[in-house]
Order: C-alpha cells, then structure tokens, then sequence
C-alpha cells in the first residue's frame, strides 16, 4: 500500500474543485498548488559560540524531518564583527510529502501550543502569491525536548505556492486549515 500524507489527498480531493469553484479556472491545472515550504533560522550568537549552529541543525533536522544546512555569511560586516565565511543561521527546504506531513504537524499540534494564540497575520504575503511569518519560539514543536535546549531561538517559515496573486494564496492556505486571524472591516 503506498502512504499519501493526509493533506496532499485533501489537496486533491476538496481543495483543489473548492478553488476551482471559487476562481472559476478553465482547468485544474490552473489551481495554484504549494511548492515548497522554507525555513530559516538566524542564530547571530554563532559568531561567538560554534557549537551553537551544530545544535540548531539537530533542532531543526527533528523539526522537519530532513537533514538541515548552515547558512553562510557572504560578506564582511564590521559592525557586527562578522566574517565572510563565518555560519549564521540554519535553513531547510521542504518538498513533496514531507512538507505536507510538516504542514499538517504544524497545524494541527506547534501553533496551538504558542502562547496567546489568536491565528496568524495575513500581511504576510508578498504580492506574488507567497507567504511568510515567524515563529518566535522552536519549543513548540513536539520534537524539541525543553530540557536540552541551550537557547531559544525564533524561525521564519516562508510558503511557496504557484498562485498568482495574494488573494489566491490566502484561499489556499485558508483551505489547507492555516489559521488566519479574523478580518474586521
């Protein structure tokens, strides 16, 4: 038996003729469809303590399920006392079903877990069809264990869809159960 993430068959099967429905596309190819869902983490305290990027590549590979990368500086900052080669920060890409067994993870058990959670912002969006926020904490993922973390450190995760505009964008997601706050007009 081959193993479908949940939301990849909810994808096919209420998303995408909700959508096509709502826009009145001509094909269902023209439904927009999510690519890829990044996350970064910027650990600026690297500069001084190495290990510190070797622990958010391990919290980062739990997170997602897939071996995380250090960034790399590309120039020369002397304000910040940074070096052209020196790591920075953290990164994974998620494609396939692995972004959609994160993306339901990430629904359904870390945002409720942030504190005073009223939904996510909608100005998030970048005018071509993706969308971005922060998480403040990784602690609320289940995969981190409080105990053996050294500090808290926030991520951006940023989704990649096909549409072609925001408002496109905002139905999908709103359809695959991101929540969203309330809009009051």
């Amino acid at each position: 038996m081959n193993y479908q993430p949940r939301l990849k068959e909810k994808y096919r099967s209420e998303i995408v003729p909700a959508l096509e429905k709502q826009f009145q596309y001509k094909t269902v190819m023209q439904v927009p469809r999510l690519v890829k869902i990044s996350l970064n983490q910027g650990i600026g305290a690297a500069l001084t303590d190495k290990k510190l990027i070797d622990f958010g590549v391990d919290e980062m590979s739990a997170i997602t399920g897939q071996k995380a990368v250090p960034t790399i500086s590309k120039r020369d900052v002397s304000n910040f006392k940074l070096r052209k080669g020196n790591p920075v920060g953290v990164r994974v890409t998620l494609r396939g079903d692995k972004m959609y067994e994160f993306l339901e993870r990430l629904i359904a058990v870390a945002l409720p877990r942030v504190r005073d959670f009223r939904g996510i912002n909608d100005k998030g969006f970048d005018g071509r069809g993706n969308y971005s926020f922060g998480v403040t904490e990784q602690i609320i993922f289940p995969e981190i264990d409080i105990d053996k973390i050294n500090r808290i450190n926030g991520m951006d995760i940023t989704f990649v869809t096909t549409a072609r505009n925001d408002q496109e964008a905002l139905a999908l997601l709103k359809e695959f159960g991101l929540p969203f706050k309330n809009q009051k007009k």
